[in-house]
């Protein structure tokens, strides 16, 4: 296994957002964290990243623990659910942030390359307000993937377009997926299912079930789980 989550635990304003939390994925898996709003996914994305502060439990990469380990070196890319993309740059200027931040050599290339993986070639001198939502949200995609971060984390990348656009980006984020390690954050089912190769169920604060959801609606933990995936 690349990443291991074991028994986190993170609380905010004297609160428990997430409780003894556990979590796997492997080289190359895309595990999607479903569960209804409010259930800890996007915190759980947070404290992977260092963004959120774990008080208990340890977060782990290749047998190595990462929480001493500032963001920026943890190589670990994250996509926000609403893009989080600065209107006073283009887009290559977006796409090529990380990378900048980095002092990537060849930086056009690179740029280039990242929005060719996303349907966006030659999008580069576009302004950012000039964009679609779908567009806006291949940026951020882009942006995401251009540093080649061993880790990919979305939270809920589709959760701010129409339902016809977000049917037609499903196939083509999988494929951009496919072979990356990575965490997709939803709380829809569909999503969740076409996206990934493994669920894990968050309620609560804490990851209650995993595997396919034809193993957990086989097997489930509880009557709530077959009726949030039913």
């Amino acid at each position: 296994m690349m990443l291991r989550v074991e028994n986190v635990s993170v609380t905010a304003g004297g609160k428990m957002i997430l409780s003894d939390v556990n979590l796997s994925v492997a080289d190359g898996e895309v595990v999607a964290v479903l569960g209804p709003s409010g259930s800890g996914k996007s915190t759980l994305l947070r404290a992977i990243a260092g963004l959120a502060e774990v008080v208990a439990g340890d977060i782990l990469w290749d047998g190595k623990s990462v929480l001493r380990m500032p963001t920026h070196e943890r190589d670990f890319g994250m996509m926000f659910q609403r893009y989080a993309l600065f209107p006073h740059l283009d887009v290559a200027g977006n796409v090529g942030f990380g990378l900048k931040m980095r002092k990537t050599a060849d930086l056009d290339s690179q740029i280039d390359e990242a929005l060719d993986w996303v349907g966006l070639a030659g999008f580069g001198a576009r302004k950012i307000d000039g964009l679609s939502g779908g567009e806006r949200q291949r940026v951020a995609l882009a942006r995401t993937l251009a540093p080649r971060p061993r880790l990919v984390m979305l939270d809920e990348p589709l959760g701010a377009l129409d339902r016809n656009l977000r049917q037609h980006l499903l196939i083509e984020i999988r494929q951009i997926l496919r072979g990356v390690t990575a965490l997709v954050v939803t709380h829809d089912r569909e999503e969740a299912a076409a996206l990934s190769d493994r669920l894990a169920l968050m309620r609560d604060g804490t990851v209650i079930q995993t595997g396919t959801i034809e193993s957990i609606l086989a097997n489930p933990v509880d009557d709530w789980v077959t009726t949030f995936l039913g």
